[in-house]
């Protein structure tokens, strides 16, 4: 007999920021496994500012959202029934298939989750995509070296976050920016040596500037726009630019002109090179190792915004581009 599940849908494409009409909750008939499959209740779902851009209808690295069909995300759930011998009931596994609070799948689209002793939203989080988004992008483009000036913008994020304790451990000094003080204390309070308050800071240059005196050897970016020109002005020779994000524009209706200094590239022989965390999916194991032993040692800290309820998961997106997370937004589930 089939039982009830709820989803949430892409009822319209957003034009510039969204809205919670573009957004509508379905309920759906959730047939039991058939053989092979499992029936998964998922207890929390991600909320990143990528799918955003799977909301434009247009070519990307990942396809489109498509109007009227459940949206996708990571998310982490327990095995209710399963006719899988691979999977138990009781079993806790990651998944893309987010957005609803219950779903029926092969056993090939689940990963069983590592018995480890962290709460297991952290592998949506710090142990999962976001974390291995700031890994990844640090060692492979950023290249720390001990001594040097990491700059980290949208630093209180999932993904900045783990970007600026990352590259303590590796011995660099770090500059975070983000829109709160509330959100600075945090992040000096797990080791950032100076902090900016964009929104209240009035000149960003010379405020990045006072922060940075030295310049900056790696800028990380996750916001794009002023905080790009700033770290083209305050760049070292030989500096490296991860380009991860630049959600200053993700709603922008008409293309922004690019940075005013983007000469500087050239003059300061600067490296900038974008990334998706897909492109360092060999570093995932090195990566799961490493941060669990940083957890378990105390060595990392994060911090979740969590709403309840599959009903409040357009709300948590909408919440994004407000600057209201701190650390990774979660929807708790059941």
């Amino acid at each position: 007999m089939a039982s009830k599940a709820h989803e949430v849908r892409l009822r319209s494409r957003p034009v510039g920021l969204p809205k919670a009409e573009n957004f509508e909750v379905a309920e759906v008939a959730l047939p039991g496994p058939a053989q092979g499959e499992v029936l998964v209740r998922n207890l929390w779902m991600s909320v990143d500012p990528y799918m955003r851009g799977r909301m434009y209808d247009r070519p990307s690295y990942v396809p489109p959202f498509q109007i009227g069909e459940a949206l996708q995300g990571g998310a982490i759930g327990r095995v209710e029934k399963s006719n899988n011998p691979e999977f138990k009931a009781g079993d806790l596994v990651e998944s893309m298939l987010g957005w609803r609070d219950a779903f029926v799948s092969v056993g090939g689209a689940l990963q069983k989750l590592p018995n480890e002793n962290v709460p297991p939203q952290a592998y949506l989080g710090v142990l999962g995509m976001p974390g291995l988004t700031a890994y990844s992008g640090l060692a492979r483009i950023g290249e720390p070296k001990a001594g040097e000036t990491v700059f980290v913008s949208g630093a209180a994020g999932a993904v900045g976050a783990a970007v600026c304790q990352i590259a303590k451990l590796r011995g660099c000094t770090v500059v975070a920016s983000a829109g709160t003080d509330a959100k600075l204390a945090w992040l000096k309070s797990v080791g950032v040596d100076a902090g900016v308050n964009y929104k209240t800071c009035g000149n960003l240059l010379e405020a990045v500037r006072k922060a940075a005196p030295k310049g900056i050897d790696i800028y990380f970016d996750n916001v794009g726009g002023e905080h790009l020109e700033v770290a083209l002005e305050l760049a070292r020779p030989q500096a490296r630019f991860v380009e991860c994000g630049m959600i200053s524009t993700y709603n922008e209706t008409e293309p922004k002109p690019g940075p005013r200094n983007i000469i500087y590239v050239v003059g300061k022989s600067i490296k900038m090179q974008g990334f998706i965390v897909t492109n360092y999916w060999d570093m995932r194991d090195q990566f799961r190792a490493e941060m669990t032993q940083w957890i378990k040692s105390g060595a990392i800290k994060w911090e979740e915004t969590i709403e309840n309820g599959i009903e409040n998961a357009p709300k948590a997106f909408l919440n994004l581009f407000a600057g209201a997370n701190t650390g990774k937004m979660l929807v708790k589930l059941g």
